[in-house]
Formats: structure tokens, sequence, C-alpha cells
């Protein structure tokens, strides 16, 4: 169910200076020191940032996907950074269990999720398999009533923080490709668990991805999300919604990028006047703003039809193919706009664009996009 226009409004207004006052001057500080201040932590907790699309009745917000949108804009004007320490909470690590959890499974976790109490995780990447995520390679094999889990997880969002982990692991050896693929729910206190050093990255510095191991580990029956089988399509639609949402993210860093080079560019003189008055510069602005709001109003469009109950399969990969590398081309804008200074750490221009490089990779590559765009216009005969 949707929220008043008021209520939206507040919470909308609520995140945007919470992002402007405590976010932003903490961005340099953030990135030198690789980790995410306590104090950030808990108050992203206290405005409920960690359980946006939690339903209500477990203590979340149950935002609809365009109001989630709206406020992921709103984190996008900062480090993307922030947004992932609670992003695995709203999208990806517990997704699949409000839509395929049971009761008993949602009533166990979902409050401690939307809390920030628990911390999820969504641990489908492997050595093997990724883009190809049917091609899973960890192993559960069913004794009595837990299955044994071996294998290895790689490039894990929050895996150092997490208290749960949504393991997509395959139990049917006899099948290959996306039918022997199960999704379980697994602790990390779980006995032969253990999580890598999180890995250094090229940006989003304070977001951490890890390696996580399984050895023989038992899981309960009960952990299991849907039916054996269905881990596949846990994945996939889990990954839908995720997909609108790093869309929404990417236009809130155009925005943040293009607000930035506007004032640069009004004040940095050349040739007696500001760069903002020559026509070549003019044009690099003209291109950053229009590309923002093609992809804004292609998100948009989309998240109000998943509201409506429409499948979005091929409008959320095109929404998040098209806003993924428009934020690319922005920030190397940007970067061009500042000139010398965009190469500096001071500025933060840089910074952005190593981190808007990762949005293109992660939740389906741009080829996987488009290869989803492509078969679903040629299923729907164009």
């Amino acid at each position: 169910m949707a929220l008043d226009l008021e209520t939206r409004d507040q919470l909308i207004d609520t995140v945007r200076r919470f992002v402007t006052e405590r976010l932003r001057p903490l961005e340099a500080q953030v990135s030198e020191t690789d980790t995410m201040p306590a104090d950030v932590i808990e108050e992203m907790k206290a405005l409920g940032l960690f359980g946006l699309s939690i339903p209500e009745e477990y203590g979340g917000m149950d935002l609809n996907m365009e109001e989630e949108c709206l406020v992921a804009v709103e984190l996008g004007r900062t480090s993307p950074a922030f947004r992932s320490a609670f992003g695995t909470n709203v999208g990806i690590g517990a997704q699949g269990l409000v839509m395929f959890g049971t009761p008993e499974q949602k009533q166990k976790y979902l409050p401690g999720i939307a809390s920030g109490d628990i911390i999820t995780s969504f641990a489908l990447t492997e050595p093997e398999a990724g883009s190809d995520s049917a091609n899973v390679q960890v192993r559960a094999v069913l004794d009595g009533d837990h299955y044994v889990l071996n294998g290895s997880k790689r490039y894990i969002t929050n895996a150092n923080k997490a208290h749960l982990f949504t393991v997509m692991c395959r139990t049917d050896a006899s099948k290959p490709g996306a039918g022997g693929v199960t999704a379980l729910l697994v602790e990390r206190d779980l006995p032969g668990l253990s999580v890598g050093k999180p890995e250094k990255k090229m940006g989003q510095q304070g977001a951490h991805i890890c390696d996580v191991n399984f050895d023989n580990v038992r899981v309960p029956v009960a952990n299991r999300l849907g039916r054996e089988g269905e881990g596949f399509k846990v994945a996939m639609q889990v990954l839908d919604r995720g997909r609108l949402h790093i869309s929404a993210v990417c236009i809130g860093v155009a925005e943040r990028l293009i607000a930035d080079s506007v004032a640069y560019a009004s004040e940095r003189k050349q040739f007696g006047q500001a760069i903002a008055q020559f026509q070549l510069l003019q044009g690099m602005i003209a291109d950053c703003k229009t590309e923002a709001l093609a992809a804004k109003a292609l998100t948009f469009e989309t998240a109000r039809k998943r509201d409506a109950g429409q499948n979005v399969t091929l409008e959320a990969a095109a929404s998040k193919y098209f806003a993924s590398e428009m934020v690319g081309r922005v920030a190397d804008k940007a970067v061009q706009i500042y000139g010398g200074a965009g190469y500096i750490a001071d500025y933060g221009i840089e910074r952005f664009y190593r981190d808007v490089r990762i949005f293109r990779i992660y939740e389906g590559t741009s080829q996987i996009q488009q290869v989803i765009i492509s078969r679903e216009t040629l299923k729907r005969g164009g």
C-alpha cells in the first residue's frame, strides 16, 4: 500500500536532510579510512533505512517500488558506500525472504532485518557463477532434516557484517543449470562458515565485499526458501526489484554530479569569463541533464508498472542498463568539466568516477541486461 503524499514528502525530506547534513561531510573520511562510522549506522537504523521494503507487520516501512526509488535517488546524492551499508537489507539480502519466506521464517528474521539488528547478504556469485547464475557449484546435500553445505562464494557485499545469508546452492547434482539450484537462509554463526577479509576495490571504500566459505555447514531444512529447485526463480525476482533500486541510485549520483559541475563551471574562470559560458562545455552539461532525465523517466515509469502488478523483467533490465551506463558517462564528463581539479582527490569528483563504475557490473552486468532485454523483446514480438 502506498504512503499518503504528506507522509511520503516528509520521508523524502528527512532523508534529503540526513544526506546533506550528515553524510556528505563524511564522504572523504569514509573513503580514506574504508570504514563506516558506527554512529552513522545507528542513525540509519533510527531513520528506518534498514527496513524500507520490509512489511509493516514486521516493523518495516513497506515502501512500494516507486517510493523506494524516490528514497534511493536521495541516497544517490552522496557516496554510494553509505547506501550499501543498508542496501542489502532493503534489496537482494532480504527480498527473497519477503517474497518466498514461510510465516515462521518471516517472523524469525524480518523484525531484526527491519531494525538493522540483523544484516543480510545475498550469496550468489562464485568463481564460475555470477553472470551465469544458473551455474552455481556450491553444493547442499540433504542429510536427515539438514542440508550439508560445501563450497565458496565470491565478492559478497556486506559479508563481513552479515548475520544472515541467502545462499544459492546446488541441491540436485543430476540437474544441470537452473533446475538444480535452491535458496537457503544460512545464519552466520553456524559451524563451518567463514568469511574472508574485505577485498581492496576500485571504489566505494567503506562498503565491503568478501569471500564466504562453507565447510560442511549444516543448515536446517526449515531454512529453505521456497521449494527445492526454485532458487533460480527466487534470485531472478529479487534481482528485478534490485535493478530498479540501483537505477534510482544512479540517477541520484548523476543529479549530484550535474549540480556540482554546474556550480564549479559557474565559478571557474578562463579567458576572462566563467567556463559555463563556453558552448562546448554547455554541450556536455546538456548531454548529462538529458540522459539523467531520460533514465529517471524510464525508471519511475517501470516502478509504477511493477507496483501495478505488471511483469517488468524487460523494463527493469532496460532501466538498470541505461541508468548505470548513463551515470558512467555523466561522471566522465564531470571530470572533464572540472579539468585538472577533476583528477585531484580533494574535489571528490574522481572518487565518484571510480564509485559509479561498479553499477555496470553488479546485479547483472550491462551485457546480461542486453541479453535479458533482447530475449524479452523477442518473446513479446518486438
